[in-house]
This record gives C-alpha cells, structure tokens and sequence, in this order.
C-alpha cells in the first residue's frame, strides 16, 4: 500500500512539473528544478505523502540509469576528438584541479567531508537540462552551441570516470585495470552489434519487431542498459558508468542516429523513469537543515561558480577562430558558455547518492550540494538566455558557417 500510495503522489508531481514549466514565460523555470522542488514537499521531511520503499528505490535505480544512458548517447566522439573538445578536455582537467586544490584546503578547516566526492560534484555540467533550452532556441548548430555541447559532454564525461576512479573501495592502479577491462568488454559488445550482417535472420527479426508489441529495439537497448550495469557491478564500479557507457556504445552502434527509437526512448525516459529519479532524489533533500546552512549553501553556488564556469570563460573568451586569428566569442558569449558551463545537477545528484551510500558524506552535505546544484540549473541558464541579444538566434548564415566548423572538426585528427 505505500509503494502504490508513494508511486500515486510522485505521478502527480511528474504530470504537474511540466505544466508549470511550460506556463512560465521563456520556460525559465527548468522542468527539473519542479520535480526536486515537488519531491522535497512530497517526502518524509515536509508533508510525508511518499517514502523511499523498495519498488519505488528500484525505478529510481532505473531512472538514474536512464539520465546517464541518454547523456552517453549524446555525446559525439568525432566532436570530443576534435579541436574543440580537446580544449574542453583541458579546461576541465583545470577545473578538477581547481577543485581539488580548494576542496583540500577547505578539508583542513573542517568544512568539507568526502573531498573527493565534493570535488567531482563542483566541476560537471548538465548537459541533458541545457540541450532542451539550445534546440529551443536554434542554438545546436552555431559554433556557439558547439562550444556549449563540448564542455557539457566533457563535463559529463569527466565526472564520470572520476566517479570510478576516486569513489572506488580499490587503489586507483587497481581501478585503471578493471576499468580497462571493463572498456574493452565494452568495446567488444560494440563491434559484435556493428558487424550484425544487415539481412541476416537475427537481424531482420530484430528489424520485423520493432515496430510491432515486440518493441525489439528498445527491449535491446534495456538489455544493454541492465548488461552493462551488472557489468559494473561485477567489477565493483558504480552502475552509473555502466549506464553511461551503454549509452556511448549504443551511439557507436547508431551513429547516424534511428529517429523511430530515439522517440520511444526518451518516452520511456523522460515520461517515466528519469522524472521519478529527480522526484526522489528531492524526497531525500531536507530543507530545514538546508535552511540552518544558508552560508554553506551560498558558498558552494560560489565555488561552481568560480571552479567550473571561471575557467569555461576564459578558455572561451581566449579561443580564437582560425588559431591566430580574431577572438572566436564576445566577452558575452564567453559569460553565457560559461554559465551553461556552470550548470549542474544530475552529475552532483549521483555522485552525492554514491558518497552518501558508501559513509564517505554526511545527508547535510549532500542536501546542501544538490540544492546549490538546483539553484544552478534554476539560475544560471535564465541568466544566460537573459543575456542573449535580440538577434542572438542564429541566422541561416550562422548555422551555416556552425556546420561547416563542426564538419572541419569531424575531419581533424586527435
């Protein structure tokens, strides 16, 4: 009775947070700032309407591993490999570093447990909460929106593996091999799916049935999803590298894309599963000790602020286009990459479910992070979309030349 009850009030928190979101102006409210807002109100620590039973811990385990398996599928490796996303590759490196320079001082004070865990969180970036907002506004295909996707997919990416690598139980030469092997089981599962031989039988019965009640297609991608993650597990990795490498290799399976399950992916994801893993994550979030904590949570905004979008900025203020050549953004620009840079909230989620979940972070800690993640995401995008000009819409032209300069980069050797 209280999974069925628990399951009722986070249906409806999940029908009205869009409603919400696409009632506001601009739709500067991000959706998922709603569901968090909608879990904390929802859960034990302000009206008590839903609990974290076990059914509904399982589809919160699924919908984690939805978000990731989405953000691996739309990362492009032909873009990371080129100029721009080596740039991106480098200026997070600096931004780790950055944050584990600071995070290791403020661990000296007492102010800061699992440095690690805390470090990761202040350098990602929400790459699948700002990918709606540049479709939105025609950005995907200007040089602008590629600077943008390149840092969020290394920001994304980068996290990640840290996650694997530095909140592991095993030394980090330890963690380098398993997660070597685990690459190539990965590998592996991709080119036996790539070499399938079109107009084979088993192919052609996976072809018949996915557009029938087989939906063999996305029952595959579920396999890969659910393989994957128990891979991880085997290995002792979190499931979140498992999710997200099951996403990597089903873009390399798919590189051009399959519009047909691209739609009945993102409904089975963002109409069920990832919005129970955001409401859920909000039950966990307990406001009055947030509220006890207001320079605390004020202090790590500041510290994404500073450790994630400071060097975004100027990585992009300092890039030029051709190399030598004239500034490739305004300092404007520069400010607005740099603000969806800054923009986090699934990575923080994770990683702090994974230091809380190993003794490695207090809840304190991790409520305090994750709603300094949702300001982030209610902030810092509405600001960037308030900074645009009124011609800041791409013309024909601008995406031409975006096109081109994302062609040019699919061609450059790493």
């Amino acid at each position: 009775m209280e999974t069925a009850l628990s399951l009722f009030w986070i249906a409806v928190c999940a029908v009205v947070a869009p409603l919400l979101a696409g009632a506001v102006p601009r739709r500067l409210v991000p959706e998922v700032v709603l569901l968090l807002a909608f879990g904390v109100i929802i859960g034990p620590n302000v009206l008590g309407l839903a609990a974290l039973t076990e059914g509904v811990e399982v589809l919160r385990e699924l919908g984690l591993g939805m978000l990731f398996l989405m953000a691996g599928y739309e990362i492009e490796l032909k873009e990371l490999t080129g100029r721009g996303g080596r740039r991106a590759f480098i200026t997070w490196l600096i931004c780790f570093g950055l944050a584990l320079g600071l995070v290791f001082v403020l661990g000296l004070t007492g102010l800061v447990s699992a440095r690690s865990a805390v470090a990761i969180a202040l350098t990602s970036t929400a790459l699948g909460t700002i990918l709606p907002i540049l479709k939105d506004q025609g950005l995907m295909n200007s040089k602008f929106g590629m600077a943008v996707l390149n840092h969020g997919a290394v920001g994304e990416l980068g996290p990640v593996v840290a996650m694997a690598l530095l909140l592991g139980t095993r030394g980090s030469l330890a963690t380098v091999a398993v997660l070597v092997i685990f690459g190539i089981a990965a590998v592996t599962l991709t080119i036996v799916s790539i070499r399938l031989r079109p107009g084979s039988r088993l192919h052609s019965l996976i072809a018949s049935g996915s557009e029938t009640t087989g939906q063999t297609h996305v029952r595959l991608v579920v396999l890969l999803l659910v393989g994957l993650g128990l891979l991880a597990v085997v290995f002792a990795l979190d499931v979140v590298l498992g999710a997200f490498a099951a996403g990597f290799v089903l873009r390399r399976i798919l590189p051009e894309g399959h519009e047909s399950l691209e739609h009945k992916l993102e409904g089975l994801a963002f109409g069920l599963l990832i919005p129970i893993f955001f409401i859920t994550s909000g039950m966990g979030i307990d406001p009055r000790a947030i509220a006890a904590q207001p320079f605390a949570l004020v202090a790590f905004v500041v510290l994404i602020l500073l450790v994630r979008g400071g060097p975004v900025f100027l990585a992009s203020w300092l890039e030029r286009d051709p190399p030598g050549g004239p500034r490739a953004f305004s300092v404007r620009d520069s400010l607005r990459i740099a603000l969806y840079g800054a923009t986090g909230l699934p990575i923080i989620v994770a990683v702090t479910s994974v230091a809380v979940s190993s003794g490695q972070m207090s809840d304190l800690h991790a409520s305090l992070l994750v709603a300094a993640g949702a300001i982030t995401v209610l902030t810092l995008p509405m600001t960037a979309t308030l900074l645009a000009p009124d011609h800041s819409h791409p013309s024909a032209g601008e995406i031409e030349d975006g096109a081109k300069t994302a062609q040019a980069s699919d061609h450059e050797r790493p």
